[in-house]
């Protein structure tokens, strides 16, 4: 059995293995890599989910993550020149700063929503979801998030066709032919409803 040496074994404040540094998803011509690369790191996120429950002040960040203060000054730093956080002032005079989410930030709030409903049904606790989030107006519990087709009903992937966007390349074109061949059995990028059309156009001629 080989034996990690005190050097690779050994883990810094992050979390990762000495000498290692996490990829970086930035150069991905992926919307997906791309935010992760912004928002992806779980410290991150918890630091958002704190934004919206009203934290603000760094001491609060600590106490309520369990944080130390070299990571979450790292954290803030960087979601800050990400345009997700900024730092604003939170008494007169500007005495005291604080951290609350900007408009960029504020649009997570779906991404974390999906992502506690998701906790909520495969990885909640022996006693249930410890928070339940309900509209204010009706007080009605959150429907669950998703994307919804043209009638109104969620969709799953399986309902989903991928398209050339305006940023794709050869490679990505590839991409979307064998992912729409594997999942939905064709690799034309035509619509069930265009082929119908076609179809019946043929049909008629």
């Amino acid at each position: 059995m080989l034996k990690l040496t005190r050097k690779v074994a050994r883990r810094n404040c992050s979390g990762y293995i000495a000498g290692m540094q996490r990829k970086a998803f930035s150069e991905m011509n992926c919307s997906i890599a791309r935010a992760l690369d912004e928002v992806g790191e779980w410290w991150s996120l918890l630091i958002i989910r704190e934004c919206f429950f009203g934290t603000t002040r760094f001491d609060q960040f600590q106490e309520r993550l369990g944080i130390a203060r070299n990571i979450l000054t790292t954290r803030l730093r960087r979601l800050i020149a990400n345009g997700v956080v900024e730092r604003v002032s939170l008494e007169e005079h500007g005495r005291r700063e604080g951290y609350r989410l900007t408009a960029k930030g504020e649009e997570l709030f779906p991404v974390l929503v999906s992502l506690q409903q998701w906790g909520d049904k495969w990885a909640v606790g022996e006693k249930g979801p410890p928070i339940r989030m309900v509209e204010h107006e009706t007080d009605s519990l959150l429907g669950p998030v998703g994307p919804i087709s043209s009638t109104g009903r969620i969709i799953s992937f399986r309902d989903v066709r991928l398209e050339m966007g305006p940023g794709g390349g050869p490679s990505t074109a590839k991409r979307i032919a064998d992912r729409n061949l594997a999942i939905l059995g064709v690799a034309d990028g035509v619509s069930t409803a265009d082929k119908s059309v076609e179809l019946d156009s043929k049909s008629t001629s």
